[in-house]
């Protein structure tokens, strides 16, 4: 019996995530939306599609516009990208309040119906949105995370193989933090093909780097006039949940929360984890520089009034 996957929020992160899921054939997909139609719709034209991409996993699409989540009941893995966009000129920051209670009230009927699912936030403000799902669902700590450091990390390894004429494939760039302008990109753990970056890349042209890797989703944003990037958030969502179906113990960097690590304790923040079939089963500790813990309490820092201004700290 394959795997089943609840996608919450049928808009362009959502439904790419699904088609992904579904062309890999890692598991059967249920979309859901408040709207009624257009997850039904998106879900028929993918199942339209299986034929073409020799995939034989069942996609569902519905409505919970009236509440009703029974679908997604036994859901293995819940990804939840549901909440309002981002606009132009609106920081994350901007979208807390409005999002908290959609993320609020899709956890609470998620873990009704799949008392055993993993979860996936994708919503923004990630971190804050993950430590409020956290609490909303009453779920162990290796079973509720968020979706942050691998989109950044290969926004990061994008423009490094643009900037040195490389193959992607070589290119492993390490990004800590929260989600967000105060996110960490570690020059000095990425790497091509093994050689760190400070070798590879002058200074001024690696800051550069970083602050575009920072800038990522708002140039996007800017960009696109209306929505978000879908097409790199999607992707990231999908290696998440393909290293916990197929229990891979995959290096991956994720909002993890930490009781101590780092010196942060109680807090959902970025770093490298372990995943596999029970979510997060280990937080790896690297050591850093002084400089580099600075970024990261700085960061964390930030999180932590996210939360406490939701009261979920």
């Amino acid at each position: 019996m394959r795997k089943k996957v609840t996608v919450v929020g049928g808009g362009f992160v959502g439904s790419t995530t699904a088609q992904r899921i579904v062309d890999l054939e890692l598991a059967d997909v249920v979309l859901t939306d408040i709207l009624d139609g257009p997850p039904a719709g998106k879900a028929l034209d993918m199942v339209e599609s299986t034929p073409i991409t020799r995939s034989d996993a069942r996609v569902t699409g519905i409505s919970t516009a009236t509440g009703d989540y029974k679908e997604t009941a036994n859901s293995d893995i819940v990804v939840v990208t549901a909440g309002f966009p981002r606009k132009p000129g609106m920081s994350r920051d901007d979208l807390l309040k409005a999002n908290y209670d959609v993320v609020k009230s899709v956890v609470e009927q998620v873990v009704k119906y799949s008392p055993n699912a993993i979860l996936i936030l994708v919503t923004n403000p990630l971190d804050a949105m993950v430590q409020a799902a956290f609490k909303v669902s009453g779920f162990s700590k290796n079973r509720v995370m968020g979706m942050a450091g691998v989109l950044d990390s290969a926004r990061m390894s994008s423009f490094v193989a643009m900037e040195l004429g490389v193959s992607v494939e070589n290119v492993h760039s390490f990004v800590l933090g929260g989600h967000g302008d105060d996110m960490v990109p570690l020059t000095r753990y990425s790497t091509v093909a093994g050689i760190p970056l400070p070798e590879l890349i002058p200074a001024d042209r690696l800051e550069a780097i970083v602050m575009r890797t920072r800038k990522g989703g708002a140039e996007i944003v800017n960009l696109l006039k209306t929505g978000s990037a879908y097409y790199a958030p999607s992707a990231a969502v999908v290696e998440m949940v393909e290293a916990i179906l197929k229990d891979k113990k995959k290096i991956l960097p994720c909002a993890a929360y930490l009781e101590g690590e780092y010196g942060i304790n109680g807090l959902y923040v970025g770093v490298p984890v372990k995943l596999g079939a029970r979510g997060v089963e280990q937080v790896i500790e690297i050591k850093l520089t002084a400089e580099e813990k600075a970024a990261l309490d700085k960061s964390a820092a930030s999180v932590r009034e996210l939360v406490t201004i939701l009261g979920v700290a």
